[in-house]
């Protein structure tokens, strides 16, 4: 699958987490762990290409024009629970970022998602958002995420996943063609419960051991 808004992060450590968060006998600690790293690698891609302008401060033994980034600053938008997870390992990158929290959970019949809490800073329009969610499945959730986050005002977003689905990144493109992916891997497929394969299960619930 190729597209000019789809980039898969192919660097060898994120890989390398990946795979190790993939195990099923992974650990409760181990699995937070590994999203909190993969967080902060992935951010490294997600942010390169930022405006910098050029400001005026003084090293040690001279004044000098240096790059910093322009403007607003980020504001990182985990979905609520599971996209917390990238959410440390990202603020350590930029821990100036203001955080949007988008509270969105999947109904288990229609796998469609619903809103049940929203708070974000009011100058959405004047930063970019980094939405997040380690599994992009159905698309459901992304979708409904990035529809919240235009509502509000929000003009440039950039989607982070651990996993996509094809059929979670066809939804979303679908519906939001405006708005880039980064992901670590594309899998196969979904399964019957709309969850992707091979995967590594529900993300929430090996994150915070309620599975």
């Amino acid at each position: 699958m190729t597209s000019t808004n789809l980039h898969v992060v192919d660097h060898p450590l994120v890989q390398h987490k990946l795979s190790l968060m993939r195990e099923r006998d992974r650990s409760t600690k181990g699995f937070r762990e590994l999203l909190n790293e993969i967080g902060m690698l992935l951010c490294y891609e997600v942010t390169r290409d930022l405006p910098l302008e050029l400001v005026d401060i003084e090293t040690p033994l001279t004044p000098m024009k240096s790059p910093k980034i322009a403007g607003k600053k980020l504001t990182f938008a985990p979905i609520l629970r599971a996209g917390v997870g990238f959410l440390d390992g990202m603020l350590a990158l930029v821990p100036a970022a203001r955080v949007t929290h988008i509270g969105l959970y999947r109904d288990p019949e229609t796998l469609q998602a619903v809103e049940y809490f929203f708070k974000a800073p009011q100058d959405l329009s004047d930063r970019t958002a980094i939405l997040m969610d380690p599994m992009l499945a159905t698309g459901n959730s992304a979708c409904a995420a990035a529809s919240l986050l235009k509502a509000r005002g929000a003009r440039d977003i950039r989607f982070v996943c651990l996993l996509a689905a094809p059929e979670g990144i066809a939804q979303f493109q679908a519906e939001h063609a405006d708005i880039p992916i980064w992901t670590a891997a594309v899998d196969e497929r979904l399964n019957d419960h709309g969850y992707i394969i091979p995967g590594l299960g529900d993300a929430g619930d090996r994150m915070y051991g309620t599975k």
